[in-house]
Order: structure tokens, then C-alpha cells, then sequence
């Protein structure tokens, strides 16, 4: 299949997952509030946001008397196949990142990217653990069910499941989730946000939000071993 072929055949999967939760109008309303406040969330820094879509992650879903899998946590057909696949594109994509993606934001934008929070990373094994633990748990799992799960999904039921529709989505649920790296700069920002499209596509293509976590991970995992080996990695152009 060609690329706007599985495009089509991932939106008409999502579009079928849609109808299938489909509500009287007025919960179309209560998606756009939970969107509202997701956003504010973001946009104010308000405590951790991360953890305040969570807490209104979890009440969506009692109000709306659903699991998690209507936020896309849908068990893989084939895990292991899955993890594989998703391992192999993400490690290339974080190779397209260093050598085209990163050196490209930063002749644009005339910034480096922001990494002194990991400053003290560089050869320090119990931080690296500690990194790697907090990244699998509330980066990986906890960011993908706030933003390609709970965020996208209401966005979603409020803009729709065509073309344009999910486009906007992702969009702004991407958006979103890169102003929530301000502490990385202009050039995180960005990055975070082409990631989060990145992770969102996965999600779609591969029809659970597992396949997200799981290159959210493995991105996450590469950039902070790269970093205790070597440090910050110098501009390749």
C-alpha cells in the first residue's frame, strides 16, 4: 500500500472507533470544555499539567461510564511484533533528528536547544536510572494517555473523525504538548510539538496507544544514554 493509501485505511479505522463511542450532542459540548481546560492547563503551567489531565482524564472517564481503551489503549494484536516495528522506526526517526531535524530548528530559529537539566547526567549510572524509570512511567505512559490518548481523543470527538478534523487534532494536542517543554527553549518546543505529531501517527497507524508509549520510551531511552555516554551531542552541521 502506498503512503495515502494506509493514510486513508488508518483514518477510516479511527473514524469506525469514533462512531462506535458516538453520544448525544450535548457530550460534544462537555468535549469541548475538557479540551478548554487541558489546554489552560498547559498554558498556565498550572501545578504539573501532565498530572492535571490525568485527574480530568480519570473523571471524563466516570462521568462517561468508559475504560481506557476508548482513549486508545487497545490491545496489540501481535505485542511483540508491534514493539519491534516501533522500536526499529523510532530509533530511526531519533537519527533523522540528530543529523536533520535538531541542527535544522537550530539554524532557524538562531537557538540551541535547552539541556541543563540533564546536566549532571553524563556518567552518573543512579540518575540515568532514575531518568529512565521516570521516563517510561509518567513521559512515556503518562504523557501519551494525557495528550495522544485523553487530549487527542476529545478533540476528536469535537472536531470530528474526518480529514480535517483529525489534522486539527493532532495539531493542537501536538502543539499543546510542546509548549509543555518550555524548559527546553524555542528549539524543544518545536521539537517536542513534530514528536508528538510523530507519536500521534503511530497511534493511529498501528490502532492503540501502546504503540506511542512505546516509541515514546525508546526516544526518551536513546536520548538519555546518548547523553550519560557522551553529554550533549555537538551540531552535526
Amino acid at each position: 500500500m502506498d503512503v495515502r493509501s494506509t493514510a486513508r485505511s488508518d483514518l477510516a479505522d479511527f473514524a469506525r472507533e469514533v462512531r462506535e463511542r458516538s453520544r448525544p450532542p450535548v457530550w460534544r459540548m462537555v468535549a469541548a470544555v475538557e479540551a478548554a481546560l487541558c489546554a489552560f492547563a498547559v498554558l498556565l503551567d498550572l501545578l504539573v499539567p501532565t498530572f492535571v489531565m490525568l485527574g480530568l482524564l480519570a473523571v471524563s472517564l466516570l462521568a462517561r461510564r468508559e475504560g481506557l481503551g476508548s482513549i486508545g489503549f487497545h490491545r496489540a494484536r501481535r505485542p511483540m511484533r508491534l514493539v519491534g516495528l516501533v522500536c526499529a522506526v523510532t530509533a530511526g526517526w531519533a537519527v533523522a533528528e540528530v543529523l536533520v531535524l535538531i541542527p535544522a530548528l537550530e539554524h532557524l530559529t538562531g537557538q540551541r536547544q535547552v539541556t541543563t537539566d540533564f546536566s549532571r547526567l553524563q556518567g552518573d549510572a543512579g540518575l540515568l536510572l532514575l531518568l529512565l524509570l521516570i521516563s517510561w512511567t509518567i513521559a512515556a505512559i503518562g504523557e501519551e494517555a494525557a495528550y495522544r490518548g485523553y487530549l487527542f481523543t476529545r478533540l476528536s470527538d469535537l472536531l470530528g473523525c474526518g480529514a480535517l478534523g483529525v489534522l486539527a487534532s493532532v495539531v493542537i494536542s501536538s502543539t499543546l504538548f510542546g509548549l509543555a517543554h518550555t524548559e527546553q527553549g524555542l528549539v524543544g518546543v518545536l521539537l517536542s510539538a513534530i514528536d508528538g505529531a510523530f507519536f500521534t501517527v503511530l497511534r493511529l497507524h498501528f490502532r492503540t496507544l501502546w504503540a506511542s508509549v512505546v516509541a515514546h520510551g525508546v526516544s526518551n531511552t536513546l536520548g538519555l544514554v546518548a547523553f550519560f555516554l557522551v553529554g550533549p551531542l555537538p551540531s552535526p552541521w
